[in-house]
């Protein structure tokens, strides 16, 4: 029986064991030439399209099908015959005389119609921002007696359109008018009313979702410090829920920008009518149809749209996806 604690035994066995160490780290140290790199094939066409490809194809598809009306619409407003068979040939002609003589017709008076919808859009905008973030503010943190049965009525409310209801406004209005004339058929006024009343159900519902994702030990941290339900309203909530306030504000004027039949049976004056109903004029009328004026009005009305929507595009994303989301 061999002694561990032999020396020259001990000798034998690490003179043993030093080939196999040795051979180890000469493994480690130098990876055997039959382990080769792999070489990285390029894909072919064919499979790059069914991975990738039909996407692109598909994204392109439908920029041209976003993009041609606008395009067709621009260069009909360039054309001077003032129809639209000269625009089959796009941007074939270049003159802006439609956008002079459109601001240069006193029984059309089309600066007037931009004033107006842009104060009528901007202060339904803000009214809806306003009393849309203290209904859901009052839905999602106050508990009282007919909330539930108050949040399915606004929903089964959004069923109906807003069409079925032009005569009952019309009738209603009607009488208003007659005790309140500031309110009546023919004023900006009563306009805005029914926009902020028709908008307020769907507006108060999306922001029921969104104000449902604060979390509720915020408010109750800030009532320990003394704070009101207004104080929390108003420096606290409001700040956090940013993105959907910018989302309704501009879902609410991209709609009033361009509503026509409340419009036109509300507003009778030509001088108090916004763009919706102003432009019909020029294209209403079967023997003086110029649908280059009207083009030209309508790429003009486009612009306050555009302007709105690029600068509120980064809350747009947030401000639609983390109320259902969340």
């Amino acid at each position: 029986m061999s002694n561990p604690f032999n020396p020259q035994q001990g000798g034998q066995v690490a003179d043993r064991l030093n080939p196999l160490v040795a051979g180890s780290q000469a493994t480690d140290a130098a990876p055997p030439a039959s382990r080769a790199i792999p070489v990285r094939r390029r894909r072919g066409f064919v499979r790059w399209f069914l991975d990738t490809g039909w996407r692109h194809l598909i994204g392109i598809v439908m920029l041209v099908f976003a993009a041609f009306p606008l395009l067709y619409v621009l260069s009909a407003s360039l054309n001077p015959t003032g129809t639209l068979v000269g625009s089959n040939e796009l941007f074939r002609t270049i003159d802006f005389s439609n956008y002079v003589e459109l601001f240069q017709r006193p029984q059309q008076p089309y600066a007037a119609w931009f004033l107006n919808t842009l104060v009528i859009g901007l202060v339904t905008a803000a009214g809806t921002v306003f009393l849309g973030a203290l209904a859901a503010y009052a839905f999602s943190r106050l508990r009282f007696t007919g909330r539930r049965v108050g949040l399915l009525t606004l929903l089964l409310v959004q069923m109906f359109p807003q069409l079925l209801g032009v005569v009952a406004i019309f009738l209603l209005m009607s009488g208003i008018g007659e005790i309140f004339p500031q309110i009546g058929i023919g004023t900006q006024a009563g306009l805005i009313l029914v926009y902020l009343g028709g908008a307020l159900g769907v507006n108060t519902y999306l922001m029921y979702g969104f104000f449902n994702t604060i979390p509720i030990s915020i408010d109750e941290a800030a009532k320990l410090d003394g704070a009101s339900h207004a104080q929390i309203f108003f420096t606290i909530v409001l700040r956090l829920v940013a993105p959907i306030l910018a989302v309704v504000g501009l879902l609410s004027f991209i709609g009033t920008f361009s509503e026509f039949v409340i419009a036109s049976i509300m507003l009778t004056d030509p001088q108090t009518q916004t763009l919706a109903v102003g432009l019909y004029q020029f294209v209403s009328q079967e023997t003086s149809r110029n649908w280059a004026i009207f083009s030209a009005g309508a790429v003009l009305a486009a612009i306050p749209v555009m302007a709105l929507f690029l600068y509120l595009q980064k809350y747009i994303v947030g401000g639609l996806t983390a109320g259902s989301v969340k």
